[in-house]
């Protein structure tokens, strides 16, 4: 008789991919982040979807404004200290009131290795919030997808800035000599 192979289980990732997908996000900004590895994967996987390397974070507030304006929706996916790069350039979707549509993946917060990520991760959801951008924080994983859903309707539905801040204990703490 034939072993069955072990069931895979289901990365916060998958829930989050079928939300985007059921709301017509077809392109994804991203500075490549390991936390967002396997969503990433997804989007790059989907010939329905576009991933965008940005070079810095705060390109990604022009891509997802233009593609708002040609009628496409688009979201930016990043790890918390690239945040401190958007702020200024937060005025651009807002300006023309367009949904900016943020999944953050927090560093500087549970377990922490690196002290250089601390005060970016601590300053994240107040310098958000200072420039009128919706935070949802969520620090277990059976919440993200709802979470994700929420904010992304709030966002496209209002034409609003929000951003779903996945916690550190959610994404793991990293060590010196890990990837």
């Amino acid at each position: 008789m034939a072993a069955k192979a072990a069931a895979t289980p289901a990365h916060w990732s998958d829930d989050v991919f079928r939300e985007m997908k059921s709301r017509d996000i077809t392109t994804v900004c991203t500075i490549p982040d390991g936390g967002l590895t396997q969503l990433l994967l997804k989007v790059e996987a989907d010939p329905a979807m576009r991933l965008v390397t940005l070079s810095t974070e705060e390109e990604g507030m022009g891509v997802v404004t233009g593609q708002w304006a040609g009628g496409k929706r688009a979201m930016i996916a990043m790890q918390s200290s690239g945040v401190g790069n958007c702020i200024n350039a937060l005025g651009f979707p807002a300006a023309y009131k367009a949904p900016c549509l943020m999944l953050v993946t927090m560093r500087g917060q549970w377990g922490e290795f690196n002290p250089w990520q601390v005060s970016m991760g601590q300053a994240v959801r107040p310098a958000l919030e200072a420039v009128g951008v919706r935070c949802f924080p969520v620090d277990k994983i059976d919440e993200i997808a709802e979470t994700f859903a929420a904010a992304a309707d709030m966002a496209f539905n209002s034409s609003i800035s929000a951003a779903v801040l996945v916690s550190q204990r959610v994404i793991g703490a990293k060590g010196f000599g890990q990837k």
